[in-house]
């Protein structure tokens, strides 16, 4: 419309400062996410429950997520940006304030109970990257902006890997155990306020003017005319879009499951090496996050959607295969290398579905499109997690991961018949030329 033709496109300063908040307050989310799994044998012990008990803790974020995400979706696009800012990082910081009441033994449902309320935090926060990147970046930024937002919560989990097996020593001592994970907590919870106080100082609904075109068209609609479930229904008739949904699912909930359960794999063939397990799934996600921002950067500058998810896709299954038959072979080194190379595809793969939805949906709203990706991943997150958990216990870890395989694989077959069908680019388009 002529309003569009009026709005002023312009990029805000602001904006960097609202997408490294975000980043962080994710990165805090999800370190909270992993905090057990990466020491899963010792929190067995220490709280004297089984290991798979240990496992909801970390399958409770996905099983929060599922119900959860529509009525999340539907505030993002009634209320907006900041309210669901506030919401996410005070929940988080909630979360881990209730953590620090369960320092005995006996008091793991109070653990429960604060990751619970860390899983409705991140509710708030997985949808938004997206949303983050299209309301503040320019057309040219948006895919790189996209990748650092989802970023944070790849360093999140990083972090989740590398510090607790560093802060919580395997000792024999409850007391002295009962004390190391209290200076955990207790750093979680202090970070997570600071964060919640710098939400309320930094975070801004929108830019004075919209970055791109694309936005401003979409500001210029009158909101009456946008039905919710019409939206999801709208998505869910979408062939392209379908396909792009399981296949998402089922590469992330891969990740999922090997996030939950690499304490258990590692420690199963390198008996005694919490740390290291701990320093493999470091390397998993930050040569992950190399793998995010170098696919980001290259979509902005080649818009090849569909190419490069389906060469990521064939790269993340040939990673996990290699990964498959050479963690057992006795060289912690070598579990090293194929563990990076691992995660430098699949969770490349993180931000080119959430890009590649956004261009094959628009103009729909960003959250809804990545609200249902997500809601695939967490699915098949929790099937593959108790599956391959099932599998590892009975059969040993090698048929756990020939499991993740082979849904990889019909993963890359059914990605091989997306059709690119790039929309938001069009837009785009059209309006230069207009």
């Amino acid at each position: 419309g002529s309003g569009a033709a009026t709005a002023e496109v312009k990029l805000s300063r602001r904006r960097w400062a609202v997408l490294l908040l975000f980043s962080s307050y994710s990165l805090c989310n999800a370190f909270q996410w992993i905090q057990y799994g990466s020491i899963n044998n010792i929190f067995v012990r220490f709280y004297d429950v089984s290991a798979f008990a240990v496992d909801w803790l970390s399958m409770s974020y996905m099983l929060t997520y599922i119900p959860l995400l529509f009525p999340v979706a539907w505030l993002l696009d009634k209320r907006g940006l900041r309210l669901i800012a506030l919401a996410g990082s005070a929940l988080n910081a909630t979360g881990a304030w209730v953590k620090l009441g369960s320092l005995k033994p006996h008091l793991f449902p109070i653990t429960v109970l604060g990751q619970v309320i860390c899983a409705l935090a991140q509710v708030f926060i997985l949808g938004m990257p997206s949303r983050i990147a299209s309301v503040w970046f320019g057309s040219h930024e948006v895919s790189t902006a996209c990748s650092i937002a989802v970023f944070g919560n790849q360093l999140g989990i990083a972090v989740g890997f590398l510090l607790p097996p560093v802060l919580i020593p395997n000792v024999e001592d409850v007391e002295k155990l009962a004390y190391h994970i209290s200076i955990m907590y207790f750093m979680t919870a202090g970070v997570a306020s600071a964060l919640f106080i710098l939400v309320i100082i930094v975070f801004q609904e929108k830019p004075p003017s919209p970055p791109s075109r694309a936005q401003a068209l979409i500001q210029s609609r009158p909101t009456a005319e946008y039905s919710y479930v019409q939206s999801i229904l709208r998505l869910l008739r979408n062939a392209n879009f379908l396909l792009l949904m399981v296949t998402y699912g089922l590469n992330v909930g891969c990740f999922y499951a090997l996030s939950t359960l690499l304490n258990r794999m590692v420690i199963q063939h390198y008996p005694g090496e919490e740390v290291n397990a701990g320093r493999i799934g470091l390397t998993i996600v930050l040569s992950g996050m190399v793998g995010a921002l170098i696919s980001g950067i290259w979509l902005d500058r080649t818009k090849a959607y569909k190419q490069t998810t389906l060469a990521i896709y064939i790269m993340s299954l040939v990673g996990m295969i290699v990964y498959t038959f050479t963690l057992s072979l006795g060289y912690l080194w070598v579990v090293f290398v194929t563990a990076g190379v691992l995660g430098f595809f699949m969770t490349g793969y993180l931000p080119l579905g959430f890009e590649f939805a956004a261009e094959l949906t628009y103009p729909e709203s960003e959250g809804t499109s990545s609200g249902l990706l997500n809601v695939s991943a967490q699915i098949f997150g929790i099937a593959f997690t108790i599956g391959q958990g099932q599998i590892m216990d009975h059969f040993g870890t090698k048929a756990g991961n020939l499991f993740l395989c082979s849904f990889l694989f019909l993963g890359t077959v059914m990605t091989a018949f997306i059709k690119a069908d790039l929309r938001r680019q069009q837009a785009n388009l059209e309006n230069e030329h207009t």
